[in-house]
């Protein structure tokens, strides 16, 4: 359950932007997550709508894109998307090549967690 502390750093990472750019609304959140966080998207949206209650982030649309795994094997020198098999070591997610099967494999891509964008308002300085 390692989203309600990602979620809690996030929230306030945007929170103390927002505050930083004197912004008295924010519209819009988008994130990108890699597959091989292990991070549940449903889970992670969860945790942001309870943690945002209350704040100027609380109307804002909340997009999360999944990023893929890509990978580059030593053994047969593959570059690409990959799937992850979660089930092959239940603390982390494996990569393998698609077409040795190798596990030996450079991560290229698939572990971002980061806030992408963010949209605000700002009071209107000519009122």
């Amino acid at each position: 359950m390692h989203e309600l502390s990602m979620a809690n750093s996030m929230v306030e990472a945007i929170l103390d932007t927002a505050k930083k750019n004197d912004a008295i609304k924010i519209n819009e959140a988008v994130f990108e997550i890699g597959e091989l966080t292990m991070l549940n998207p449903e889970q992670l949206k969860f945790m942001i709508d309870i943690l945002r209650e209350g704040t100027i982030l609380e109307d804002a649309e909340i997009v999360i894109n999944m990023i893929p795994t890509k990978i580059e094997c030593e053994s047969c020198g593959f570059t690409g998307e990959t799937k992850t098999d979660e089930n092959r070591d239940h603390l982390m997610t494996v990569a393998t090549c698609p077409e040795c099967e190798n596990t030996r494999v450079h991560i290229l891509q698939g572990q971002e967690c980061t806030i992408k964008t963010i949209k605000i308002e700002k009071e209107d300085e000519n009122a």
